[in-house]
């Protein structure tokens, strides 16, 4: 039979100085407002005055001061901005909270399952060829082969007897991760911006840390698409926009053609359907229903990313029948992948798509 024993709660003891707690707050806040220190130290008073978050020994103008003191913040012209410590410290922070699970190490790329060119060794031999490194000849071994085939009365090591280490064949990529930040990425009162942040801000932190041989484009599409920066990622804004899906993968492919890299991919975060096409100077856009005009110009481009061996992997952060039909028909185009996520675990699902994405060869 089972039972359960209740004990008496015994929450941690928070080791956290006040100021050290206020700023896990406060940078949660900057991503909400996307940079505006302002409008976060207005939300930090009200949050205050509602559920008491300072004392008087140290109160939030003590903590203003000291973001401050501490270059966390700055006197820009009239108002106040953060800086590039704080820019980076809400990478980590967002690192830390989508990919907590992931244990960091060394300077380096990704293992494959192949055999190769690497740092770290297998089990493996093969027989010494001519260019292989000389440091990964195994010794052991070799002189085992030497003796087995002339004998201890007459011991000489020749070519044939030598063999190699094998080591672990690493790879690198170049990826480019597409942002919708049309108007329904904030519709019916669902903020499904901030999480797209936070996971672009993580993923950069991630490469730039941990995968440095990577490399990471970011795009971010509207009516129209561009590139942004790494250290513009927590100021992005939704627009009064339509969701022009054709300009952000043609972006994406443009950035990707003048890669070198032997891996490339596309992460598309979206909540709509593909609502505009930009036809010279002007716009064509249909917010009602999925348009053949621009469905089909989505399919085609998902044709061609197959054909240079681009795969797209599309987050979908929407419930709707009709778009998840949409977006299954543009991945098996695509022959990518396609992920039906809510908010929650967007994070994990990019996290484990990029790591497996990039244990493959392409020979």
């Amino acid at each position: 039979m089972l039972a359960y024993r209740f004990s008496q709660f015994i929450p941690q003891k928070d080791d956290r100085t006040p100021f050290e707690r206020l700023l896990e707050l406060f940078m949660e806040l900057l991503t909400h407002t996307s940079g505006d220190v302002d409008e976060a130290m207005d939300w930090m008073r009200q949050i205050d005055e509602a559920h008491g978050l300072t004392d008087e020994e140290y109160t939030l103008d003590d903590f203003f001061e000291e973001l401050f003191n501490k270059n966390f913040v700055q006197q820009d012209g009239g108002g106040l901005s953060i800086t590039s410590k704080t820019e980076r410290a809400i990478r980590k922070r967002a690192l830390d909270q989508i990919f907590g699970k992931l244990k960091r190490g060394g300077r380096g790329n990704h293992h494959t399952p192949f055999s190769g060119a690497g740092e770290e060794a297998t089990s493996d031999r093969k027989q010494y060829e001519f260019g292989d490194p000389i440091d990964r000849i195994a010794m052991t071994d070799s002189i085992r082969n030497a003796h087995i085939r002339h004998g201890a009365s007459d011991f000489k090591l020749t070519k044939d007897d030598l063999e190699v280490q094998e080591n672990h064949f690493k790879t690198h990529t170049s990826t480019v991760l597409m942002i919708d930040i049309s108007h329904s990425m904030i519709l019916y009162g669902e903020d499904r911006i901030t999480p797209a942040k936070k996971v672009a801000m993580a993923l950069a932190e991630l490469i730039t840390t941990k995968y440095p041989k990577d490399t990471l484009d970011i795009i971010v599409f509207g009516n129209d698409a561009w590139q942004v920066k790494i250290k513009d990622l927590p100021y992005l804004k939704v627009g009064p926009y339509h969701t022009n899906t054709v300009a952000g993968l043609e972006l994406a492919m443009d950035i990707l053609r003048r890669k070198k890299t032997p891996n490339k991919q596309i992460f598309m975060i979206t909540d709509g359907k593909p609502s505009c096409l930009k036809e010279g100077n002007q716009y064509y856009k249909n917010s009602w229903g999925l348009d053949p005009k621009i469905v089909n110009k989505c399919l085609n481009l998902a044709a061609q990313c197959r054909k240079l061996r681009i795969p797209v992997t599309t987050f979908m952060i929407a419930q709707d029948p009709y778009l998840q039909q949409f977006v299954r028909e543009f991945t098996e185009t695509n022959q990518g992948k396609a992920f039906y996520s809510g908010l929650q675990n967007l994070g994990e699902f990019i996290f484990e798509d990029y790591e497996s994405n990039r244990r493959r060869r392409t020979r």
